[in-house]
């Protein structure tokens, strides 16, 4: 089958499986104490220009949020994030098993707006009765977002000086931050990024590893205990040379940025061949991810024909939005295919 439905659906990098293989028997101390986790974290700082940040390597996106956040909050304390957000949607309500409630902003395209986080947190503090109410104690973002949108420095700036001058942290969950750095509208850097919050993670599970997040507090501002913390709530794996391996690896002559910018080719040529016949895009997205307009017939069609997509919505009763998740492994065979018969679908629909 072509499945586009995610971008996590083949296993690891080649050069991740061979480094793997090749270290294989080495007897190493668990717990991220062994040579490549070291390795890794300083690749990964050298990479941020934040010398005295602190790197953590976890399992998987779901537990990363769920220990990032748990973690910097009071008992007290709730989340604001869009309400499109992975955390407000898309985790099973794991912030909320943690014993912390997701406070939802409007999303724009995915997208939170600096002013709407002002208003809401400027409304908390007068309301006299604010202090029987959930603390708004940390900001969540995604970069890009679930939309396949992405935020401007301006906007990320903007953001984060409403944070500052309320004194609560900023969270940007990069579950696909190479997707978002690679892209062509992107007008951020890492380093930059890692200035303008403060916490991140840099995604691997989606992008080149067979599994593993990489957690980043620039400032090394990292909460008291924190790794006793991540074992606590499950995140942590005893063999952890299999994340240090795989980081060290994606972070070694630009490899998770050079798969990034693979991925984002062949959604851009996705992009630009389905404009020239005549489908609808549901937003213009600029990463890995696109949404495109289809009838039902069409989405129907593309099934029966073996294509996968993630079915991301539905814009009326005739109208659904399909996604196509492209990634670093995407091959432009599999696309030609694709486009064929997307192309197919399109000259039966207009016939």
């Amino acid at each position: 089958m072509l499945l586009f439905t995610c971008d996590y659906l083949e296993g690891a990098h080649e050069k991740i499986l061979q480094r793997l293989a090749e270290t294989n028997l080495e007897k190493m101390p668990g717990y991220e104490n062994d040579p490549y986790c070291i390795s890794a974290a300083e690749k990964i700082r050298a990479a941020c220009e934040c010398p005295e940040g602190s790197v953590f390597f976890t399992v998987g996106g779901t537990q990363t949020n769920a220990v990032v956040i748990s973690t910097m909050l009071q008992s007290c304390e709730g989340v604001l994030a869009a309400d499109t957000g992975h955390v407000n949607v898309h985790e099973a309500g794991a912030i909320e098993y943690t014993g912390h409630k997701v406070l939802s902003l409007p999303a724009y395209e995915g997208k939170m707006k600096a002013p709407d986080l002002k208003d809401y947190l400027v409304n908390f503090y007068k309301d006299p009765s604010h202090e029987h109410m959930v603390i708004p104690g940390m900001v969540y973002l995604s970069y890009p977002t679930e939309y396949g949108t992405l935020y401007t420095k301006k906007e990320l700036t903007d953001i984060y000086e409403v944070c500052r001058e309320y004194q609560i942290p900023l969270y940007v969950d990069g579950a696909r931050l190479g997707y978002g750095l690679m892209s062509a509208a992107a007008d951020l850097t890492l380093p930059e990024l890692a200035r303008l919050c403060d916490v991140f993670y840099i995604g691997g599970t989606k992008v080149g590893a067979l599994c593993g997040e990489a957690v980043v507090f620039p400032k090394g501002n990292e909460p008291k205990y924190f790794i006793t913390k991540i074992k606590q709530r499950g995140a942590m794996l005893a063999k952890g040379r299999l994340l240090g391996v795989q980081f060290d690896t994606l972070f070694t002559d630009g490899l998770y940025f050079k798969i990034s910018a693979h991925a984002i080719g062949m959604a851009e040529m996705l992009k630009r061949e389905l404009k020239d016949m005549g489908y609808t895009f549901y937003l213009d997205s600029p990463t890995n991810q696109q949404f495109l307009v289809l009838t039902d017939q069409e989405a129907d069609t593309l099934t029966a024909k073996g294509a996968g997509y993630d079915l991301f919505a539905r814009v009326d009763e005739n109208h659904v939005v399909c996604r196509f998740c492209t990634s670093w492994a995407t091959r432009e065979e599999d696309m030609r295919e694709l486009l064929q018969i997307l192309k197919e679908c399109r000259l039966a629909s207009i016939s």
